[in-house]
């Protein structure tokens, strides 16, 4: 709904970005191919991560704390080498891919805490498009491949998560594959779909169905966390913030995914409003200027 509050906010864009303000110098800007293959990377660290949470990441510190330092170290690496928010916040973040794909219609625009000026680092500019989604670009390959993977694949990816059990930790191949076979398999699933979804609906519809991927992947994220956090979940106690299970009854759950997701295909597919971009593009500077 406000995509753009948290590309201001997002500790790895601030330290991206860390040494473009200690040196702030002119640096490479990412030829377009380029562009595609960091986006289809990112989309595949994403896939290779979000399971692993299971057996690594929701239980155990040691192994959270390298993979933040070592993400913060590929977005301080990025963020030295090329120009402003191109490599990483739009480029190599896993996480971006699914700003894309939730972010198509937002409630407002917010200025830019990053970008004082336009260097026009990346085209099209996820901050400053207007309905921006996973498959606004299609300059390569790479573009296709990382649009198809993330909008056909992702609403199976976060079913199949939530019907794996966390793990104290990983002992063997076996175990690993049973972290991975769920995910992948809905994401193939919602691939196949999403293809033959994509035969019927003309490039007209485009969007309607990118919407409908991005709104049933998010409802089926809160048709699942929701009981999760409150002791309703498939397995009991992973992921339980608070145990209601004995003081309000299993239907209210219920009810509140449901209206959950009314709400979340409401908000993405039927609702009307003007094109916004998730924060207000800054003037262009003037060397950009100079060269549009």
């Amino acid at each position: 709904m406000a995509t753009g509050i948290w590309r201001n906010i997002c500790p790895l864009a601030t330290i991206s970005l860390f040494p473009k303000r200690i040196i702030n110098r002119k640096r490479r800007k990412l030829s377009i191919s380029a562009q595609g293959k960091l986006n289809l990377i990112g989309i595949l660290a994403l896939y290779l991560i979000v399971p692993l949470r299971h057996a690594l990441f929701n239980t155990s510190g040691l192994s959270t704390a390298i993979l933040l330092i070592s993400v913060s170290t590929f977005a301080v690496i990025t963020g030295t080498i090329f120009e402003w928010k191109s490599a990483w916040c739009s480029g190599l973040c896993p996480i971006h891919p699914v700003e894309k794909l939730y972010g198509t219609k937002v409630l407002l625009s917010v200025p830019n805490a990053h970008c004082h000026q336009c260097m026009n680092c990346v085209v099209p500019c996820p901050d400053s498009t207007p309905g921006i989604h996973p498959s606004s670009a299609k300059k390569t390959i790479y573009h296709k491949i990382g649009g198809f993977l993330i909008i056909g694949g992702f609403p199976g990816l976060v079913w199949g998560w939530f019907h794996v059990p966390d793990h104290n930790s990983l002992t063997s191949f076996t175990q690993l594959s049973e972290i991975y076979k769920l995910p992948l398999a809905g994401s193939l699933a919602t691939m196949v779909l999403y293809w033959l979804l994509s035969q019927v609906f003309d490039k007209k519809q485009e969007t309607k169905l990118v919407g409908i991927f991005a709104a049933t992947a998010v409802s089926c994220y809160y048709w699942y966390r929701l009981p999760v956090l409150f002791g309703f979940g498939v397995f009991k106690n992973d992921g339980m913030l608070l145990d209601l299970s004995l003081m309000i009854p299993a239907w209210t759950m219920s009810i509140t995914v449901v209206i959950t997701s009314i709400f979340f295909f409401w908000w993405i597919i039927f609702r009307k409003q003007e094109k916004k971009s998730w924060l207000i593009r800054p003037q262009y500077a003037p060397e950009v200027k100079r060269q549009l």
